[in-house]
């Protein structure tokens, strides 16, 4: 499908939900801000006071000064399995739902200028490196990065309702992609990425910018159906590992009869989502390493003691409120169930799905 007319059908499936509105303050999409890194990075991507949601709460002009666990950075990244960041609350105790305006990068490594991930908080953690995207998925101690130990989450992204994006102003950068070329002092912006939070699990997906159909592989009007069917995976807790995969086919297509078919999530005014006419397929992985965690992992905090229930099974996909034009809330990243090659795929529970509605609000993207 061309991208043109991938774009179309977006459209068709935002407009089916909430339109997208920009907010006529700060009327350029978060999607079309591109900054170089570092030079060419603003103090602030969104600063403007009049704005609807108010300006930006943090910076994006990140490093030493700004490198500590209060730090209100809002330039992630996401590089291999030891350097990566994930999007979750400035104060403790919060949950998606409450504050995806305004999250913070929390980083696996230091050198970035943000929060760090605390020691021990990462429970297991599977990169997948396809040909167009990359995708970390995994389990969590949340409270340990400021989310309730109980919130079910939802899902961060570049869009929104506004096209602000959640966070407001965030900024996603790598230097994993082929296009790349190898070069780990060089960072590219990566304009199509999606993050789900909550359940004590995780799903990070970030397109190549050079790569095909970013739109497709990495959108966000799925965000009630969680990791499960937007970063299908065999994440498998207390394993770390790095695998090459394929390609996922792009949420909400799938073959019924032959035929290719687009499904479209309801709106969140017409209630939980009980049945989806698919279930997703984890796309064919290789090449696996696995690796312990103390080789990954080191530099950081160490984490507060909390009496936790870690999952020991798969992590389910947290679904926040629609990328592209949604504007609610559901699902979670929650936990993962037995595949054939005796890992976990993230499948979003019933549990997670409707506690996930409880955290519906106007803007969520």
């Amino acid at each position: 499908m061309s991208r043109s007319a991938l774009s179309a059908l977006l459209a068709v499936a935002a407009a089916s939900v909430v339109l997208a509105q920009p907010d006529p303050a700060d009327p350029t999409p978060l999607v079309d801000k591109h900054y170089a890194y570092p030079s060419g990075i603003p103090y602030q991507v969104d600063y403007n006071t009049a704005a609807i949601r108010g300006p930006q709460v943090g910076y994006n002009i990140c490093n030493s000064t700004t490198e500590n666990q209060q730090s209100m950075c809002q330039t992630s990244f996401v590089n291999h399995i030891d350097d990566f960041c994930l999007w979750a609350p400035p104060k403790p105790n919060s949950t998606i739902g409450d504050t995806e305006q305004e999250e913070v990068a929390w980083c696996t490594k230091p050198g970035h200028g943000t929060r760090l991930i605390p020691s021990g908080a990462l429970t297991g953690v599977q990169l997948i490196k396809t040909p167009n995207y990359i995708q970390v998925v995994g389990f969590i101690d949340q409270t340990q990065i400021n989310m309730a130990a109980d919130d079910y989450g939802g899902e961060l992204d570049p869009h929104g309702a506004d096209l602000r994006g959640n966070p407001l102003g965030g900024l996603m950068y790598s230097n994993a992609f082929p296009s790349n070329g190898g070069n780990n002092a060089s960072y590219q912006q990566v304009i199509d990425w999606t993050n789900f939070m909550g359940g004590s699990a995780f799903c990070m997906k970030i397109c190549d910018p050079a790569g095909q159909n970013q739109q497709g592989l990495c959108q966000n009007i799925y965000d009630r159906l969680g990791c499960e069917y937007n970063a299908p995976n065999n994440a498998q807790n207390h394993v770390f590992e790095v695998c090459e995969g394929d390609d996922m086919s792009p949420p909400g297509i799938y073959t019924s009869n032959g035929q290719t078919m687009t499904y479209y999530q309801p709106a969140e005014s017409l209630g939980p989502i009980t049945t989806v006419p698919y279930t997703p397929v984890v796309p064919a992985s290789s090449n696996c390493v696995t690796y312990q965690s103390a080789q990954l992992y080191s530099g950081q905090p160490a984490g507060t003691p909390v009496a936790s229930s870690t999952p020991t099974a798969k992590p389910t996909g947290s679904t926040g409120n629609g990328g592209s034009g949604s504007g609610t809330r559901t699902g979670s990243a929650g936990a993962p169930s037995p595949t054939t090659n005796g890992a976990s795929a993230m499948g979003v529970s019933t549990v997670a799905g409707l506690a996930g509605v409880l955290f519906a609000m106007a803007f969520l993207s």
